[in-house]
C-alpha cells in the first residue's frame, strides 16, 4: 500500500510518501510544494492545485491522509490553511484517493508517543523509522502524517469507536475523544 501524507499551507505544503511493503515501512519521497510570494491567493492555490496533480500522478497513492486544522488565535490564518488545505482535498478525492484527516496531537503521539512534541521530535523519528533525512520541515511533517494513517485504524476523527483497533490505537481515541469533550 502506498501511502501520500499532506501537510497543507498557502506558503507551503509538505508532501511525504511511504510505501507499507508487509509490516515495514520504506519511504518513496518526500518534499515541498512552494508557490511564489508575490502571487495572489487565487494564483497561489491554482500552483499548488496544479503541481499536487503531478506528485499524485506520478506516484499513484492508495490511500491519503491531510492534517486537520488546528484553529489558533489568528483565524486569519486559520482560514488561508483552509484554503490550502481545501485545495489538496480536491486534488485527493478527483483522483478517487481515499482521504484521513488527523488531528496535529493525534500524529504526534503516533509518530513520538507525545501529543505535543516538537518539529524536531518528530523529524528526528522520522529519521529512525524511515532511515532517511526529510528534504525539510515541512516534508518531514507529512511523512508522519502518512505513517500515522497507516497506522490508524479509521477514515477521520468523528467516526465511531472500530472493533479491529489494537490497544494502542483505542487508547488514543479515546484520550482524544475526553479531551475533546472537556
Amino acid at each position: 500500500m502506498r501511502i501520500i501524507g499532506i501537510d497543507p499551507g498557502l506558503r507551503n505544503t509538505g508532501w511525504g510518501i511511504i510505501e507499507l511493503i508487509g509490516n515495514r515501512l520504506v519511504h518513496v519521497d518526500d518534499g515541498r510544494i512552494s508557490p511564489p510570494s508575490i502571487s495572489s491567493i487565487g494564483e497561489r492555490l491554482l500552483f499548488l492545485k496544479n503541481k499536487l496533480k503531478v506528485i499524485v500522478e506520478k506516484y499513484d497513492p492508495n490511500l491519503s491522509a491531510i492534517e486537520q486544522i488546528f484553529v489558533g488565535p489568528g483565524t486569519g490564518s486559520s482560514l488561508k490553511l483552509g484554503m490550502a488545505r481545501g485545495v489538496s482535498i480536491l486534488v485527493l478525492a478527483q483522483a478517487g484517493i481515499s482521504i484521513k484527516e488527523l488531528p496535529p496531537k493525534l500524529v504526534k503521539k503516533t509518530v513520538t508517543g507525545y501529543g505535543s512534541a516538537s518539529k524536531d521530535q518528530i523529524k528526528s523519528m522520522i529519521e529512525k523509522l524511515l532511515n532517511i533525512i526529510p528534504k525539510n520541515e515541512d516534508s518531514s511533517d507529512a511523512l508522519a502524517i502518512a505513517i500515522s494513517a497507516q497506522h490508524i485504524g479509521y477514515d477521520n476523527i468523528n467516526s465511531k469507536l472500530s472493533q479491529n483497533y489494537n490497544g494502542l490505537n483505542l487508547a488514543i481515541e479515546k484520550a482524544l475523544l475526553k479531551e475533546k469533550n472537556v
